[in-house]
């Protein structure tokens, strides 16, 4: 099995390493201290594992395994144990090792992915944005993954380097910027009217001159970005 290690620190990577030396069928390809360059090279490589590190500075593994679409099995390996529950979550996680892994827990860890294919089974739609309903969002908050119904998100604002995710029930300030999140949304629900707003037009209560009322939330409309919410209510 091909595999790569990312881990920002070099002595965390050299111990998962020779833990793989130690199993005739992993080859380690490549090992990365962060997970921009692991993701060009996925781009050009086929890897059938991941050992991958969660709390890097920068880009974490949460944002790495979110901006995957179609990931090989990859393996948590970090001091935290808050996150196991919350990692499982996600299909493409296979396991989860607490440092300091121990070769005894890391053979089993190998032997679980043996048995399983080199990629996870994934039930795929033709097209992701026919499938809205039930589908959701997971936004990381201290060292949290919280999972929310796409459909029940309202308005999210930008913040500085945070977000606001309002819901219908809750608000949420997320460590991340508007753009990363507006790549996880699905165009047939939200739309950018403002240079600091995404909204879930479907929401939408009334609209009145530059803004729009959604639940208690009045939320501006930029110049530049008013035709295309008239477009997408089919108001032109």
């Amino acid at each position: 099995m091909n595999c790569i290690i990312i881990d920002d620190e070099a002595m965390a990577r050299a111990i998962v390493k020779q833990l793989c030396s130690k199993i005739p069928k992993l080859d380690v390809i490549e090992e990365f201290d962060n997970a921009i360059s692991a993701i060009k090279f996925l781009n050009q490589q086929n890897i059938d594992v991941i050992f991958l590190d969660i709390h890097m500075p920068g880009f974490s593994g949460v944002d790495f395994v979110q901006t995957l679409k179609d990931p090989p099995n990859i393996v948590l390996t970090t001091s935290d144990t808050d996150f196991a529950i919350a990692a499982y979550e996600y299909e493409c996680i296979v396991d989860y090792l607490v440092k300091p892994i121990t070769q005894e827990r890391f053979e089993k860890c190998i032997t679980k992915i043996s048995g399983l294919s080199s990629k996870p089974t994934r039930v795929k739609s033709e097209n992701k944005q026919d499938s809205i309903e039930g589908e959701d969002l997971y936004i990381n908050i201290d060292r949290r993954l919280i999972k929310l119904k796409l459909n029940e998100i309202l308005v999210i604002e930008a913040k500085g380097d945070y977000i606001d995710v309002k819901t219908e029930k809750e608000e949420y300030r997320v460590h991340t910027t508007l753009k990363k999140i507006k790549e996880k949304l699905p165009e047939k629900l939200f739309l950018q009217i403002h240079r600091s707003y995404i909204i879930n037009f479907t929401k939408i209560i009334d609209i009145e001159d530059n803004s729009v009322l959604i639940a208690k939330n009045v939320v501006p409309i930029s110049r530049s970005n008013r035709p295309e919410l008239m477009r997408r209510l089919n108001l032109l």
